[in-house]
């Protein structure tokens, strides 16, 4: 009786566990983005990408300018319309009776109620919704980059302009990159409230390598 207890309620227990190392761990990183840019590599990208500005806002430099803008826009189209689709094909899915039977209940040690496969399915369309919505968002500011940057006549008044837009469309790509990194996790959650805290506490580690940078000593000045 007791073992048919914790198996039922792992769910409760581990899963907002999961959820809250992510969450945790993402508001140090906005903290350390916020106060100390250049200990991130978000802030690092920051700096580079006010560096391009720079050129770009040359006029030889435009063609090239547009080509780089360009493809951060396809790139971000892309994903947001794989979001999309991955949340049309999901939706699809629960709407018919095969969808209860994802994961055969006999390798899953877990709560295995409707209910519980139920909000699995909700998070998981929420995530990739999110994603979508970020991409979407980072496609805008990188098409309205675009245009400042193709304006004819002198640019130079415009350069903190194209710079913000920049600046903003990679940090709502970057947005909608860990949303998609949180469907993985919710996505394993379907095996079990172990794997789903396992993957999270790995994505953890994987992330802390990627986003947080040692502050050199030719950076502390800028």
């Amino acid at each position: 009786m007791i073992i048919a207890f914790s198996k039922d309620y792992l769910d409760v227990v581990l899963v907002p566990g999961g959820l809250l190392i992510i969450f945790v761990y993402h508001l140090i990183l906005l903290h350390r983005y916020l106060n100390q840019p250049l200990t991130t590599v978000m802030g690092y990208e920051n700096r580079d990408k006010k560096t391009w500005v720079d050129r770009a806002g040359d006029k030889t430099e435009v063609q090239s300018a547009l080509t780089v803008i360009t493809s951060n826009i396809t790139a971000a189209t892309y994903l947001s319309t794989f979001s999309l689709t991955i949340c049309s094909l999901i939706g699809t899915w629960i709407a018919s009776s095969s969808a209860s039977r994802f994961v055969p209940n006999e390798i899953i040690y877990g709560n295995t109620k409707p209910t519980i496969i139920s909000i699995k399915f909700i998070c998981l369309i929420t995530s990739f919704l999110l994603a979508f919505s970020f991409f979407v968002q980072a496609a805008r500011h990188f098409v309205h980059a675009n245009y400042l940057i193709s304006t004819p006549g002198p640019v130079a008044h415009l350069r903190n302009k194209v710079e913000a837009a920049v600046t903003r469309g990679g940090e709502f790509w970057s947005i909608g990159l860990r949303a998609l990194y949180m469907a993985l996790s919710l996505l394993l959650w379907f095996f079990g409230p172990i794997p789903m805290i396992v993957s999270s506490v790995f994505m953890v580690i994987i992330l802390y390598y990627h986003d947080f940078k040692k502050l050199d000593d030719d950076q502390k000045d800028w």
